[in-house]
């Protein structure tokens, strides 16, 4: 077991995410303005298990993209150099993505995300997605801080 650095609670007042939506169950580490690992519990009642695929449910490539993304949010909400309490961190840019395995009901996400640099508002960052220590996706993002 890991400790939890932020609980669901203190996540839901970093980012302005809810359910259904909301991807980023608990952070694990936190290491300020550098990197962060979070975690994503996939539960076969995840609503869009409903339509991806029935009979054999498999979560969308996207949706692990933006779970990185949301955890990405998180990186640079919390970071000492980070964005101001009333700014909202938008997805702005993805690069290099690759899905290398799916994911199922019952697999624990592992979102690794690590800071590259920052220009003004704009955050760049490496992620990866892992699920029992296997890379299931990895690339970059780009997101934007607005007012």
């Amino acid at each position: 077991m890991h400790e939890t650095v932020f609980d669901i609670g203190e996540i839901q007042e970093i980012i302005p995410h809810r359910y259904p939506f909301l991807l980023v169950d608990r952070v694990i580490e936190f290491v300020d303005s550098e990197r962060i690992v979070a975690i994503k519990n996939v539960t076969a009642n995840e609503p869009f298990f409903t339509g991806h695929f029935p009979g054999r449910p498999v979560m969308p490539g996207v949706m692990m993209m933006e779970a990185l993304a949301q955890t990405s949010a998180i990186l640079a909400k919390k970071s000492t150099m980070g964005t101001k309490v009333d700014t909202t961190i938008f997805l702005v840019g993805c690069k290099n993505f690759k899905w290398k395995r799916m994911v199922y009901p019952g697999d624990t996400l592992y979102m690794h995300v690590d800071f590259i640099k920052r220009k003004s508002r704009l955050w760049m960052v490496d992620c990866r997605a892992l699920v029992d220590g296997e890379v299931v996706a990895e690339g970059s993002i780009s997101a934007m801080e607005t007012d």
